[in-house]
């Protein structure tokens, strides 16, 4: 499964009494679809995961899977804090079409959390989850700080295939892509290195009937291939592309030096307001423009920072509906930003509106 490019996570949208918005949470996932993003992230710690009862989190899988569109990447929040209940969501969410699960590091019990807690914990999600899982860490909220030699160790299950790392360590993200050089797996991509996904091969398929045959591109309809490697899966031209074990960064303040440490793309809160803003860092050191991406990193790093890192849900969603999106309240015990906060966050995403 090709993981590169920028996947905003989603908010959870509320009504003012605290009941789920799912209606909004359509229109937002219907105007993510139409950005560069990769794909997208549902049930994320930007999503108010730990707020929501098991059933609203079943209900929200469910409405975003539906409004999102075949082309992106579609990631599900399912960590919980045992690897039972972990596997519970996560066979829920591969029944509905998720590509990947993402799976937070167990935290509660933090001083019993030791490294063989942690590997046993996730080769036992692994083994039995039907989708690629991925690490998930975030130490800000969870206390707790997954050491890299661990991602190192786990790196090497062929069911778990990168990491969201969102500690904000860029030394430690460089540290683990050396480490897991090693790995080396050939995913299906599109003609143009796309990613592509069981779930986009059934939608292609159940679109122009050819079913998941594999068929060479040079016995189509009498044209010559564009690459002895291409062939046609489902409707879809399709190759191999070798990929390690992916890194994805966590804060957009830091994105271009995740991605000039090894990262291979970001799951950044800020993404949620600023889609285009966050990609165009992709997209520039991707094509090799380190002082563009600089500059586009300069662009959104103070606003990144302030909204996503200090303000928090509450700041990021007011972004949100300032940009076009449904933000909304967040859930108590957070409290909507004051008329002051708000004034700011409009100041700082003045030249940011996409």
């Amino acid at each position: 499964m090709l993981l590169q490019g920028i996947f905003p996570p989603l908010t959870t949208p509320f009504y003012p009494d605290g009941n789920v918005y799912f209606k909004k949470l359509e229109h937002n996932v219907e105007r993510y679809s139409k950005t560069p993003a990769a794909g997208l992230v549902v049930l994320g710690s930007t999503g108010e995961a730990v707020m929501l009862s098991d059933e609203e989190r079943r209900v929200v899988l469910k409405v975003a899977r539906e409004a999102a569109t075949p082309n992106k990447v579609l990631i599900a929040g399912t960590g919980i804090e045992s690897a039972s209940e972990t596997l519970r969501l996560t066979e829920y969410a591969a029944e509905l079409g998720y590509d990947v699960a993402l799976v937070r590091t167990p935290h509660f019990y933090k001083k019993q959390m030791q490294p063989a807690n942690m590997l046993a914990f996730y080769r036992t999600v692994a083994d039995r989850s039907p989708l690629p899982v991925m690490i998930y860490n975030v130490p800000g909220f969870t206390g707790y700080d997954i050491p890299a030699e661990v991602v190192v160790e786990l790196a090497d299950h062929p069911n778990i295939i990168g990491m969201k790392e969102s500690g904000g360590d860029v030394e430690k993200i460089r540290k683990m892509a050396e480490s897991t050089r090693h790995v080396k797996r050939s995913v299906t991509v599109t003609e143009t290195f796309d990613a592509v996904t069981p779930r986009m091969l059934k939608a292609s398929s159940g679109s122009n009937g050819q079913g998941g045959e594999l068929v060479q591109v040079a016995g189509v309809g009498g044209t010559k291939p564009s690459s002895a490697a291409v062939t046609v899966v489902s409707g879809i031209k399709t190759r191999q592309k070798e990929v390690g074990f992916q890194i994805l960064a966590g804060l957009a303040q830091k994105l271009e030096t995740s991605l000039r440490a090894g990262a291979v793309g970001g799951v950044v809160a800020f993404a949620g307001v600023a889609p285009t803003a966050c990609y165009e860092i992709y997209a520039a050191w991707k094509e090799g423009d380190a002082a563009l991406a600089c500059l586009k990193q300069e662009r959104i790093a103070g606003a990144a920072q302030r909204i996503g890192g200090e303000l928090g849900i509450p700041g990021l969603k007011y972004g949100m509906d300032l940009n076009g999106y449904y933000g909304g309240p967040a859930r108590l015990p957070l409290l909507p930003l004051t008329a002051a906060l708000k004034a700011e966050v409009e100041q700082l995403l003045a030249d940011i509106r996409n």
